[in-house]
């Protein structure tokens, strides 16, 4: 198993904290450092800068990815077009994943102008043609969403680039199977992983793919900190945005996404009880320290420094890349680095042979 460390927006980092982080990283041997994408840096461009820094400490750099980029955001083609000129960059060191965010939401669709539209047809028509054109292929495709006439991108020799799907429910799942180079998971247990892997070779299957093809990655948060609360209260605000949802949802919407995630895992009373306290007003802070240690530590972990290691790999199992995603317990560097020093890999494969 493969590990990775996440530094996402979130963490406000300057493009000095970039440089500084990707080097330390690749002297604490992590292997590959990954980013999520929203409305706001171009995550294809951060990836450039950290795989150029990395290359300090080892000369061919580290592994980069994304995971996840929203296909709101991009077309087939200029997903085509960044994630292979990246890859070309790092001599295939890169890895793109792409997911449907947000998109079964009405008032995303509004948003970003869209029809009423399939989350499984769009990522479909998304992973066809995005492959197609990384392959060197001209695409003729008319799809759900997706319609390219004799479209091919002017790469030559065209560089391999994976494309995984951020995937959660079965039939994403299963489409990553049948389609994708591999599946980003995201807050999963160690039987919510195998379960995936279950639902991903059914795809595979009904492809007549060998299931190993598809790999498998995921982001296991981390907190740590000797103030045991403060690393809880951190770790359960960055866990409260994905479990509950930014409003309380619908019976629709608790089908979907994220919440029927963790309502899968055996969350769906507290979840319930969570959203109770919304509705009667209680604020986020309040609702976050209400959190669970059961339903907070069966996903990720927080606390002292010396758990992480053995905790990151509990939760890593049945993984082919198992990515450390930091979470600071403190604004400023510190909290980060502490993170990565508590998972580095020497620490992680000791905590297996104990």
């Amino acid at each position: 198993m493969d590990i990775g460390i996440g530094l996402d927006a979130g963490l406000n980092l300057t493009w000095e904290d970039q440089d500084y982080l990707s080097q330390e990283a690749a002297r604490l041997g992590y292997t590959s450092i990954w980013i999520t994408e929203g409305a706001g840096q171009d995550s294809f461009q951060v990836c450039a800068r950290r795989w150029a820094a990395s290359r300090q400490v080892v000369p061919e750099g580290l592994g980069t990815g994304i995971a996840v980029s929203p296909v709101l955001y991009r077309s087939p083609v200029a997903f085509a077009m960044s994630g292979g000129t990246l890859s070309n960059m790092t001599g295939g060191r890169f890895i793109m994943g792409i997911g449907s965010g947000t998109v079964y939401r009405p008032l995303t669709r509004q948003a970003m102008g869209m029809s009423r539209t399939s989350a499984l047809g769009i990522m479909r028509d998304y992973l066809i043609t995005t492959r197609q054109l990384l392959a060197g292929q001209q695409v003729d495709y008319e799809g759900e969403v997706v319609t390219l006439r004799g479209i091919k991108l002017a790469l030559s020799p065209p560089p391999r680039t994976p494309v995984y799907l951020g995937a959660l429910g079965p039939e994403m799942l299963r489409l990553a199977g049948e389609l994708a180079d591999g599946a980003c998971l995201n807050w999963c247990n160690p039987e919510q992983i195998a379960w995936s892997r279950e639902r991903m070779a059914e795809g595979a299957e009904r492809a007549g793919r060998d299931p190993a093809e598809a790999k498998v990655v995921e982001y296991i948060r981390v907190c740590v900190d000797d103030d045991v609360e403060q690393a809880r209260r951190a770790y359960a605000r960055a866990t409260m945005h994905y479990a509950l949802g930014a409003t309380v949802p619908s019976p629709r919407e608790r089908r979907q996404g994220y919440r029927a995630h963790f309502e899968r895992m055996g969350h769906a009373e507290e979840l319930a009880l969570l959203d109770r306290m919304r509705t009667e007003g209680a604020p986020a802070g309040k609702v976050a320290e209400s959190f669970s240690a059961d339903l907070l530590q069966n996903v990720g972990y927080y606390g002292p420094a010396k758990g992480a290691a053995a905790a990151f790999r509990r939760l890593s199992q049945g993984l082919d890349t198992a990515i450390v995603r930091v979470v600071a317990a403190r604004p400023g560097l510190d909290s980060v680095l502490a993170v990565m020093r508590a998972c580095k890999p020497q620490l992680v494969r000791q905590a297996v042979e104990r």
